[in-house]
């Protein structure tokens, strides 16, 4: 008996190392991981953002050409992000902006420091001025589980078909959730996307957790509100993104619903007198003003709190966009695809019958939420409404073509029918005469 005690006692503390170095977490690491691009409003001018689990120098390295040495640099700043879940986890949120850039160019980049490089990725500069037709992928609701357009779209960035991404709201389901690790995993997932194209947001619901705060730290926008509401001009059109959530998580401040409208209000007016320069002007926010899904969303309610406003009658957005003749409303939400008529208060205003979408008398909402997540497809009720025109319950994206200061392209692209165009229109409007609807 005795002399078997001492390899007992061997054997146990050998059992007790090993699972302790299998047990013992990994250390912190300094390579950058979920690398991503966003247009900071500025010509020639590009963001990097990417996390690390350190603090460490923030750093990009890059070049015109695709091996050898990146010979220009350029620094930026980390800011130090803490989850509000119960461990508390921290996370290094380091920001580049990239300035001087050639446009129409394609660079080759880096992001890191002498403690962790990224991989080598591409992105092409966006052009300059309003005489160019910028290619965009519009979706929202997509997650890091059931992300069924994220292949295609990969597919489609590596072909270079798009210039620009607008994700309209809802990202991972949901960023802080299991500690904000959702939230790491759904940014490493769009990476071979959002790290080759801008990759341009705005929040919704799903957002909301610890006031917008996952999605505040790890997104880049132009202006000072954390990526809540911004615009920027992209060809021959200016592109407004807001918060639709600040109707609904009233908690966190009314006055933000106020702010934004104002906000709004004094965007368009400036927008408005520059028509004759970029003649088209687009919106996008995530809970949609019309829809017609089978469910008791916002959109579904007659006096829709983000088209009515607050009580419905308070800084509703439906009366604000006419006025000033905002042209196309991008929507998600809903996971599915609809287009609407050209609408206003209920009342269809196509152009004409025969081209309802050639010189229409009142704004084209698009409603494209079905890019894929946990929570599958939302149906649509039996019968459509009067001012719905298409209806695609189907995963999918939308492809926007802004052509020209006239035409602009809109097309659905369904992931279920393998890539098969299911909705392809073509809005028209006159350069002359376009400042309002009113």
């Amino acid at each position: 008996m005795c002399s078997f005690r001492p390899c007992w006692t061997c054997c146990c503390l050998l059992l007790f190392f090993s699972l302790e170095v299998r047990g013992s977490p990994k250390p912190p690491s300094a390579a950058p991981e979920q690398v991503h691009l966003s247009y900071p409003g500025e010509p020639g001018s590009m963001t990097v953002t990417w996390t690390t689990q350190v603090p460490v120098p923030s750093e990009v390295q890059y070049g015109l050409q695709p091996s050898g040495p990146l010979p220009f640099q350029a620094q930026g700043t980390f800011s130090l992000f803490v989850d509000g879940g119960i461990l508390r986890r921290k996370l290094y949120i380091h920001r580049v902006t990239l300035q001087g850039l050639l446009p129409g160019v394609q660079y080759v980049y880096r992001c890191g420091s002498a403690q962790g490089w990224s991989r080598r990725f591409r992105f092409r500069a966006l052009k300059k001025g309003p005489h160019w037709s910028p290619r965009l992928a519009v979706f929202g609701d997509l997650g890091a589980d059931n992300p069924r357009a994220l292949p295609r779209l990969r597919r489609d960035t590596q072909q270079g078909m798009y210039d620009a991404i607008l994700h309209v709201g809802d990202f991972a389901y949901n960023m802080d959730q299991d500690n904000a690790r959702v939230g790491d995993r759904f940014m490493k997932l769009i990476e071979p996307v959002a790290a080759s194209l801008p990759y341009m947001t705005c929040p919704g619901n799903h957002e909301e957790r610890y006031n917008f705060s996952n999605y505040k730290a790890r997104f880049s926008m132009p202006g000072n509100t954390e990526g809540l509401w911004y615009s920027w001009d992209l060809g021959p059109a200016h592109i407004i993104s807001l918060s639709t959530e600040v109707y609904f998580f009233l908690h966190y401040g009314r006055h933000l619903v106020e702010r934004q409208f104002h906000w709004l209000e004094s965007d368009l007016q400036k927008a408005n007198k520059n028509r004759a320069v970029r003649p088209w002007i687009i919106t996008m926010g995530h809970r949609p003003m019309y829809c017609s899904n089978a469910d008791l969303d916002d959109c579904t309610w007659h006096e829709s709190k983000v088209r009515k406003g607050l009580r419905g009658k308070f800084y509703g957005l439906e009366d604000l966009f006419y006025k000033y003749g905002v042209d196309l409303q991008l929507w998600a939400h809903e996971h599915s695809y609809e287009r609407l008529w050209p609408i206003y208060n209920y009342q269809v205003l196509n152009g004409s019958q025969e081209m309802p979408y050639t010189h229409p008398r009142g704004p084209v909402h698009i409603i494209t939420g079905s890019a894929g997540c946990e929570e599958l497809l939302t149906p649509f009720t039996l019968f459509p409404r009067p001012w719905s025109a298409l209806r695609v319950k189907e995963y999918g994206y939308t492809r926007l073509h802004i052509l020209n200061g006239t035409h602009v392209h809109i097309q659905q692209v369904s992931d279920d029918q393998d890539g098969k165009i299911v909705d392809d229109v073509w809005v028209v409007r006159p350069l002359l005469g376009r400042m309002m609807y009113l």
